[in-house]
């Protein structure tokens, strides 16, 4: 070991700028970093014991009485036919519409999407603003569910390029123009890793947004040609510059595609080493007519490139960190120089043995040293921030936020009731439900200066769709058209083989209707 000065959390500054990401560029920390309680170093580590946990309570396995203890929030009520809930006017709304980690393919939880609302527009009866942070596997559903529809959906930040964070990504491109979103798809994510791949090949790989949203336009062609015989823009969008919504670079689209057209896929590639050291290098968005500010730093999560982003609006603060070990830049940004923040979402996982048990649709503790517990111990350490770290990095943040949301998780009785355990080993006055709470999908949680209010999602199984808010103007002529300027629907196809409604000596076939 170096034998540096330790600081107060028994790392040495070399140590400490290599865990907090802080060391990026050659920077040096000259200062102590606020918000970090002290704590003794030793030169020895003794942790709490691990906490008795009953995983022979199957029903407990099966429900989460949290969540079904929760006031309702009903999305759309079919009488006033309400198609967006409003906010109150400093009102911040976020919803977790997928909170699951693979390979826990749950049905009752999809992959992680988060959907934040800010404020209300009286004359557009739709919200201030609105993000998507993160679109894993299977939150389309949920979106659609909670009556959220893809012209809603026109920003989306992502942390990192894993599956489960970016999956329905797709669907949100190809779909959007089908429906209400005849405008661009925003996105926003980390720039290239920058990682040799492996050490000593030489090899570099352009595995950053850019060259993502590049590929995936190249890859949904045929999908986005099919569909042009509709109008996909309107005359009287505008399109936004780089000042108007503050960004750190110019909204360019990654291909041909006109820069107001439903199918232009526009990267807002983020610098995944900035974290705010020099002011305003970290920021991603700053909108002056919202007043909605997201800033970015770097996390640790299997590759360089991991990123959590901070919002700010109106004197409210919500983090989400997503995926990531225990590291001090969460710290950092939640202690927000001494002024907290109202809501920290950070993710946590099972211990490496309890992820293991459950997988194996067992309730009796598996070996430590079995492969499937080594398995899940590597993903656990190149990637993820287990419950009883969880509880650690939640103790060194200080102010507290008002709440901290647990999300990237199994979530029944049983697990809860075990991670709790562990966090109030370093927490002991944390309460569930007042203070910490775990994630799951349709929890919408209201937050104001003066409360904070976690409701639950009632929604129905059979919806067709949410309800479509579409842009106003005038459709502009689909690619694909007739004489007329009207869309062509066979422009794309050859008719030989197919069945006309109406047959020879004019019979018929079938209803051109559709009946």
């Amino acid at each position: 070991m170096d034998k540096e000065e330790k600081n107060t959390m028994g790392l040495t500054r070399r140590e400490m700028l290599t865990a907090s990401g802080l060391a990026l560029g050659g920077l040096l920390i000259e200062k102590a970093i606020p918000g970090i309680n002290e704590v003794s170093a030793n030169d020895g580590c003794v942790c709490p014991s691990g906490p008795t946990c009953n995983w022979d309570d199957v029903p407990s396995s099966q429900k989460y009485t949290y969540f079904d203890s929760l006031d309702p929030f009903v999305p759309f009520d079919p009488k006033t036919k309400t198609t967006i809930v409003p906010l109150g006017e400093n009102e911040m709304r976020i919803t977790f519409m997928g909170s699951s980690i693979p390979p826990t393919l749950r049905h009752k939880q999809q992959m992680m999407s988060v959907f934040v609302e800010v404020g209300w527009d009286k004359n557009k009866e739709m919200p201030l603003d609105q993000f998507v942070f993160d679109c894993g596997s299977g939150v389309c559903t949920n979106y659609a569910a909670m009556n959220v529809g893809f012209g809603r959906m026109n920003k989306v930040f992502i942390n990192h390029l894993h599956g489960d964070h970016m999956s329905d990504l797709t669907h949100i491109y190809c779909f959007g123009p089908s429906l209400d979103r005849q405008f661009p798809l925003y996105v926003w994510g980390p720039s290239a890793s920058g990682v040799e791949s492996p050490k000593g090949s030489g090899r570099y790989y352009d595995d950053g947004l850019k060259a993502f949203c590049k590929h995936l336009r190249e890859v949904c062609r045929w999908h986005t040609e099919s569909f042009s015989f509709q109008s996909t823009a309107y005359s009287d969008y505008v399109v936004p510059t780089r000042k108007s919504w503050g960004l750190p670079c110019d909204p360019v689209p990654v291909n041909d595609d006109a820069p107001n057209d439903g199918y232009a896929l526009v990267p807002i590639e983020l610098n995944w080493r900035k974290y705010g050291q020099d002011e305003g290098d970290n920021v991603a968005y700053n909108n002056p007519t919202t007043g909605v500010k997201i800033s970015h730093f770097p996390v640790i999560h299997a590759r360089q490139g991991s990123i959590g982003y901070k919002l700010e609006w109106r004197g409210l603060t919500m983090i989400y960190t997503s995926d990531t070990k225990p590291e001090y830049n969460s710290i950092i940004q939640a202690s927000n120089n001494g002024k907290g923040v109202d809501v920290l979402i950070h993710e946590m996982i099972v211990p490496a043995q309890v992820w293991t048990m459950k997988i194996q649709h067992s309730n009796q503790l598996p070996d430590p040293n079995s492969p499937g517990v080594k398995w899940a111990t590597m993903v656990q350490n190149s990637s993820h921030s287990p419950q009883g770290a969880f509880g650690f990095l939640l103790s060194q943040i200080n102010p507290r936020p008002r709440l901290t949301v647990a999300t990237h998780f199994p979530v029944a009785d049983d697990t809860v009731a075990c991670a709790l355990k562990s966090v109030t080993d370093h927490c002991p006055d944390v309460k569930m439900g007042k203070d910490l709470i775990w994630s799951f999908d349709l929890m919408t949680i209201r937050v104001s200066k003066d409360k904070i209010t976690p409701m639950r999602g009632v929604v129905s199984d059979f919806n067709f769709a949410p309800t479509g808010n579409l842009p106003t103007g005038t459709p502009q002529t689909p690619k694909y058209h007739d004489a007329s300027g009207n869309g062509d629907p066979y422009a794309q196809i050859c008719l030989d083989t197919a069945i006309p409604a109406c047959g020879d000596n004019n019979t018929c076939n079938y209803r051109e209707d559709g009946y």
